[in-house]
């Protein structure tokens, strides 16, 4: 590895399995410290102990605005600064036509996917504005620029996310506060089940779903120095889809 985050500290959501997990892993590799935020106990608990030192558990329902200012806080109080916040946290949430659809599931998903990046911006907003730096990376999706490839509820969350991304950038510029977010295409974790990979693959067109190491990897670019004029930028890793 090449220490290009060494004394930087993140946040991230999420980031007990998938896409999270990666992320921590290749940042705690490069030298940063995490706060490994998440609402599964035993894997964030697990993976905390696998990264050492260099990582610190958040028990972290993102509904609860509470228990994400208290991540952001650990951040601080562990570690004396935020620098990265990565607001990754997620589910597929309600599905089903939308002439059935519960107002419930859709409330619920929504909650998730849009209001717990909101939550995530905004705390990480209120440390990094007094310092004038920082950088926050959103988890969005290809649902969130195209119609068709995801759940009603969960691609209007998604397109939710890029709007939020593109406008909070403008604001915190002027602050040295970099903003983007990453679409990504279909990436096989834990919960991709084999007939869901089977259905979705010839869909790509690199013909195989992507990994969370190289999810993590363009986050990486993103909270980098190569990326330094780069903010409000929607980052699409997804074959080509």
């Amino acid at each position: 590895m090449t220490g290009r985050l060494d004394g930087k500290i993140a946040v991230i959501t999420g980031a007990a399995s998938g896409i999270g997990a990666g992320t921590a892993r290749l940042f705690a590799a490069e030298g940063a410290r995490v706060i490994v935020a998440d609402m599964q106990v035993d894997a964030g608990r697990a993976l905390v102990a696998e990264l050492g030192d260099s990582a610190r558990f958040a028990e972290v329902n993102v509904l609860d605005e509470a228990q994400i200012a208290a991540a952001v806080d650990l951040a601080v109080s562990e570690f004396g600064q935020l620098d990265i916040m990565f607001n990754n946290a997620g589910i597929v949430g309600a599905v089903g036509r939308i002439s059935e659809m519960s107002v419930e599931a859709w409330d619920n998903t929504i909650s998730i996917l849009l209001r717990g990046v909101f939550l995530g911006v905004k705390h990480a907003a209120r440390v990094m504005l007094p310092q004038n730096s920082g950088v926050i990376i959103n988890t969005a999706s290809t649902a969130g620029v195209l119609g068709g490839l995801g759940p009603h509820a969960y691609t209007a969350a998604k397109h939710g996310v890029i709007g939020l991304t593109k406008s909070v950038a403008n604001e915190l510029a002027p602050n040295a506060i970099r903003v983007n977010a990453i679409a990504a295409g279909f990436i096989a974790t834990d919960m991709s089940s084999p007939e869901r990979l089977e259905q979705v693959v010839p869909t790509v067109p690199m013909r195989r779903a992507g990994t969370s190491e190289e999810i993590a990897a363009a986050a990486l670019f993103l909270l980098s120095e190569d990326s330094a004029y780069t903010t409000g930028a929607i980052l699409r890793i997804a074959g080509g889809r």
